[in-house]
């Protein structure tokens, strides 16, 4: 089996006598080592005041471990800058907050540069290349002009949006368009799936015999949507167990018999927490008769303080708390339970098993795993409602079960709020079997087989005369020829 090599912008490396951390990309990551041999290569969330010559390696089991440090240059321009100011807010279809520079974009693909050349420097003929994220878009374009032929895969985990809003990239043909490097291109959702091919279309790729299938530049490229999945069975036996940890029972007896509705999302402004604060407060004010009677719990991690926005979003939001506290709450009710700390994936199975109602409501989210957990975590016998937005990722999968949302709409989120809490047990039980029934067939390992899967079937790459060494919109006028490289071992 050929060796599998991913790369992702950090990499969480295990640590003696250290708890780490077990949710996102970490779990899809191991997923997809969990059977085969393989190295996961990535920042290592240090920084240097001198770039690092070579990766500093670990290894545990089937995986080898490698990371490089970043330097303060690095962080500020290629993660602080283009990543997080410019293509975050972009492909969450927030332009009004993206920021550019030229210094940014410089930073960028310079840190997608030196990832390349330290690859290279370990990368085998018949290793299969991974890449994650929009951090490292413009990657494989800087392995293929080392010549490498390897099957090179990328996986968008946020949103890929509209051909109108992706133009207002600047300099976005050498960035999203350097997506047609690769041999297949994952996304979350056939929405994300429609919007990048329409994106190709419009660089000047056609379709083949397959409408996922698109020739550009000489080159084939697949794209297809896969829906990252969590690890289901795991997770519902940590949330059954859990119960008896001194934690949970502590916190059900600081409900006293309140019904509790719990949100968990990391700080940011696509998350829609200050909307979803909003829409708690029109609930309360149109429903008198449940004030006293439902606690709402918002866990919210603050990311990213450095960044103004940021910072802007987190005063905002706890002013929001406070405010309808200050006006619903009493001595001995708070309606609003704002907490910015992090909690370990056992704790947090056990709230969303306490949680008579979930409430994930993005403005707009490449999945939202949160949704898929709250789900795993019920009690079948007694289970929870979902309320979701139509705009995560994870309402295409749960539409069935779920009651979907438009975020933007406060009155009509506290209509589901309302709706949620008084459903009878016979219609939670009959939605939760249906949206269980999908997490547990679209689990993360079925995720990540899908991919591997596709991507080892991908037509081999047969280049049609020389492949461009510059940007994406020269590529039908010049093409790069690829050699194979032999190159050192790790």
């Amino acid at each position: 089996m050929s060796r599998l090599i991913v790369v992702s912008n950090r990499v969480a490396v295990p640590e003696p006598g250290r708890t780490n951390a077990a949710g996102g990309l970490a779990v899809a990551v191991k997923a997809a080592l969990r059977e085969r041999s393989g190295l996961w290569f990535g920042w290592s969330g240090k920084l240097s005041d001198t770039p690092a010559s070579d990766p500093q390696i670990t290894r545990q089991g089937n995986i080898t471990y490698a990371v490089t440090d970043l330097t303060p240059a690095d962080l500020q321009e290629y993660y602080n800058g283009f990543a997080n100011r410019v293509l975050w807010p972009l492909m969450h279809y927030r332009v009004d907050l993206a920021e550019f520079s030229r210094s940014d974009l410089s930073g960028y693909m310079r840190v997608n540069r030196d990832f390349a050349e330290h690859i290279s420097h370990f990368l085998k003929p018949d290793d299969v290349v991974w890449i994650h994220d929009y951090h490292l878009m413009p990657l494989a374009k800087f392995l293929r002009e080392k010549g490498h032929r390897n099957r090179i895969g990328f996986f968008l985990h946020i949103p890929f949006p509209s051909l109108e809003i992706i133009q207002a990239l600047p300099h976005h043909r050498e960035i999203s368009g350097a997506l047609m490097y690769y041999d297949m291109v994952g996304l979350q959702t056939e929405n994300d799936q429609h919007n990048f091919g329409r994106y190709l279309r419009f660089l000047g790729g056609r379709n083949l015999h397959d409408p996922n299938l698109f020739e550009i530049g000489g080159r084939r490229v697949r794209i297809d949507a896969f829906p990252v999945g969590i690890e289901t069975d795991a997770f519902t036996r940590v949330a059954r167990r859990v119960g008896r940890l001194d934690f949970v029972r502590d916190f059900r007896k600081s409900l006293a018999d309140r019904r509790l509705i719990i949100g968990v999302d990391r700080l940011d402004y696509s998350k829609g927490i200050k909307e979803r604060m909003d829409a708690f407060e029109h609930f309360l004010a149109a429903n008198e008769d449940w004030c006293g009677r439902v606690t709402y719990l918002q866990i919210t991690p603050k990311s990213r303080s450095e960044v103004r926005e940021y910072a802007e979003m987190e005063r905002a939001t706890s002013e929001k708390a406070g405010s309808v506290n200050g006006e619903y709450g009493d001595a001995i009710w708070t309606p609003i339970r704002y907490v910015n700390r992090s909690y370990a994936r056992p704790a947090l199975a056990g709230l969303y098993r306490v949680a008579c109602v979930g409430l994930v409501t993005p403005l707009r989210d490449g999945m939202n795993l949160v949704a898929k957990e709250y789900v795993a975590a019920q009690d079948p016998a007694n289970p929870g409602v979902l309320v979701l937005s139509q705009f995560a990722g994870a309402a295409f999968e749960l539409a069935d079960g779920a009651l979907l949302v438009n975020p933007h709409e406060a009155e009509g989120v506290a209509a589901a709020l309302k709706r949620a809490l008084e459903m009878p047990l016979s219609e939670r039980r009959d939605r939760y079997q249906r949206m269980i029934g999908v997490i547990k067939a679209n689990d993360i390992d079925h995720w990540a087989n899908a991919f591997l899967t596709r991507l080892s079937n991908c037509d081999e790459f047969v280049p049609s005369g020389d492949m461009a060494r510059t940007s994406p919109n020269v590529v039908a006028r010049r093409h790069l020829r690829l050699t194979t490289t032999n190159s050192p071992r790790i």
